[in-house]
């Protein structure tokens, strides 16, 4: 086992240890069990009542990512879009009366802040699910009508996820060229593609119809079907970004597969049963998808301790390099300058088939 490796699975150790003592905060049974279900910018765990059978699910916040302002402020959005008609997690107030619980023990240099939430039934969406995708596209568009009207409240507070923050000069998950296995080919293609993104995204404003507060991972795995309900959790990376993004993140880390095309279309109609999509912002789409691509690159090359960027890895960066390849080619000068206007507003939707 590497240092690195020993590092990670000490701090696992001192986690759980905060977990346990945490769960009492919220007046959880002392005899609960306190389970670790996953790790990636938080620690998270399933909590169960070995006599109810009950279950929760309780958050270790990741040291210096979010502070306790922008974590209130999650759970703001959440419980508003409960009142709104969205089916959201539950949080779950400790013994004090607070959301939020801090506190420390040693072995960690610093306290962390923990949130506990009631357990939420359903599966995870199918990635060939295409009427799932549809209703994941309706279930956007109810959020996104929800905040273009919600008055938040004067102390919000969340990251911003545009260009700079993502794939710029001040990225929250790392810089892209610090992905695994990067190689000559891979920086090549993914610089031209990056530069690309942004002046296309230069381009595409920031008005509040586009530019919002979004759940910024709205991937299957944080998506729960439960019969004709989408229940969408873990806000944690929600933030202001173009309402888009929310599209591209519906197939994070199978952007390559078949059926992606396909899924996409299906989301778009589900977005447009319920809310307004101009053909413009369709044809916009492709670079979401490549922006969040790129950004998980990074998220991968800054989080290698995880197991999910463990199972990426190298071959997630190499199968990127055709994806570049493909939109270079779409949106790319030669290809936008050979292209009659009315072409190129149609080459998203030749994507879509």
């Amino acid at each position: 086992m590497s240092a690195t490796d020993e590092r990670h699975e000490e701090l696992l150790r001192h986690l759980q240890v905060l977990a346990e003592r945490s769960a009492r905060r919220f007046g959880l049974p002392q005899d609960a069990a306190v389970k670790l279900i996953n790790v990636s910018e938080n620690a998270t765990y399933k909590v169960e009542d070995p006599s109810s059978h009950r279950k929760w699910a309780l958050r270790v916040h990741r040291e210096g990512y979010h502070s306790r302002r922008a974590i209130a402020s999650e759970l703001a959005w959440l419980l508003a879009l409960r009142d709104y008609g969205v089916a959201t997690p539950t949080p779950i107030r400790g013994l004090d009366g607070e959301f939020i619980q801090t506190l420390g023990i040693e072995g960690l240099e610093n306290p962390r802040n923990v949130v506990l939430f009631a357990w939420e039934t359903g599966s995870e969406p199918a990635r060939t699910n295409v009427a799932g995708f549809e209703l994941l596209g309706e279930t956007a568009a109810r959020m996104h009508a929800h905040v273009r009207k919600w008055r938040r409240p004067p102390w919000f507070e969340r990251h911003t996820w545009d260009f700079d923050t993502s794939l710029g000069d001040r990225p929250h998950w790392g810089r892209w060229q610090n992905g695994m296995g990067m190689t000559p080919e891979a920086m090549e293609a993914f610089s031209a593609t990056v530069d690309l993104i942004r002046r296309r995204l230069g381009a595409f404003d920031k008005s509040p119809d586009r530019f919002n507060l979004v759940h910024g991972d709205m991937r299957l795995a944080n998506l729960l079907m439960d019969g004709n309900e989408v229940k969408v959790i873990d806000f944690d990376d929600c933030g202001f970004s173009w309402l888009l993004y929310d599209c591209a993140t519906t197939v994070s880390f199978f952007e390559q597969a078949p059926e992606v095309p396909e899924l996409l279309k299906a989301w778009v109609r589900g977005y447009r049963r319920v809310g307004t999509l101009s053909v413009e912002d369709e044809n916009e789409i492709e670079t979401f998808v490549m922006l969040r691509r790129l950004l998980l690159v990074a998220w991968i090359g800054s989080h290698s301790e995880t197991e999910l960027a463990q199972s990426m890895g190298v071959a997630y960066t190499q199968a990127t390099i055709p994806l570049c390849e493909h939109y270079l080619s779409r949106f790319g000068e030669a290809s936008l300058k050979a292209a009659a206007p009315t072409q190129k507003r149609g080459l998203f939707q030749r994507f879509l088939g």
